[in-house]
């Protein structure tokens, strides 16, 4: 038998956006879904310099995002 996210539901995907602050250009954002992708939990990355937001598709906590950003030199905010 095997244990799907039902069995632990901490592991359910999970969508969120998040602001960015400090991203000026095309290059920027791929700095910080690069940080984004790093992190253990993450799925999916999409990030919009115009909108000035990530929006992160997995299981990794807020904290491991925000730090993986501030080492790319950004902030991420809720």
């Amino acid at each position: 038998m095997t244990a799907g996210p039902e069995a632990h539901p901490e592991a359910v995907m999970d969508t969120k956006s998040y602001g960015v602050t400090g991203m000026t250009c095309g290059g920027c954002a791929k700095h910080v879904e690069k940080a984004l992708r790093t992190v253990t939990g993450v799925s999916g990355v999409t990030v919009d310099v115009a909108k000035g937001n990530a929006t992160v598709e997995g299981t990794a906590p807020f904290e491991a995002l925000a730090a993986s950003v501030a080492a790319a030199g950004y902030e991420l905010i809720r």
